[in-house]
């Protein structure tokens, strides 16, 4: 094989695909054999040491026991929340209570988002109510409906629109 222009090394592999991935070396293999007949024993003598003030083995039966949180529950008040306008004043007070030290900012950024979240899922079901009342025909939806402007300053409006009073 021969060396890749700027590269002190040759491209390719030429002895195979190298390891399997997830594939063990044989001395994790005889290690793993080996532990496997005497698991139950070395759990035992390990919980025994930790009864008898070994700080290690203690250390290791209480990380197996209880692992560490990676995150902790965060208490705070919140408000029931119905309009778009209360979820604005929730994202005030999450804000507030980060300046305030209550929360951190990381989260005050999941809550944050959780509360985003819930104001895209609010925007959704208004609009599913509002597309069901147009396609209804419902009068709430003809109270409603959208009428579009022309803004384009060539055209004239229609006769019947026009802002002049009716001539005698």
């Amino acid at each position: 094989m021969k060396k890749t222009p700027g590269s002190q090394f040759q491209s390719g592999n030429k002895f195979g695909r190298g390891r399997p991935s997830g594939s063990r070396n044989k001395a994790t293999i005889a290690l793993q054999e080996m532990l496997d007949g005497h698991g139950e024993s070395i759990t035992r003598k390990c919980a025994l040491l930790a009864m008898q003030g070994d700080s290690t083995a203690l250390r290791l039966c209480m990380e197996r026991l209880i692992p560490p949180r990676k995150e902790h529950p965060v208490k705070f008040q919140l408000l029931a929340i119905s309009t778009a306008g209360e979820i604005a004043a929730a994202l005030g007070d999450v804000l507030h209570d980060v300046a305030r030290g209550q929360l951190t900012p990381a989260e005050g950024q999941r809550i944050a988002a959780i509360l985003e979240g819930l104001r895209k899922a609010r925007e959704t079901e208004d609009h599913e109510a509002r597309l069901r009342a147009l396609e209804s025909g419902s009068p709430v939806a003809e109270a409603t409906k959208v009428i579009p402007l022309d803004l384009d300053s060539t055209s004239t409006p229609p006769e019947d629109e026009t802002n002049e009073p009716p001539q005698n």
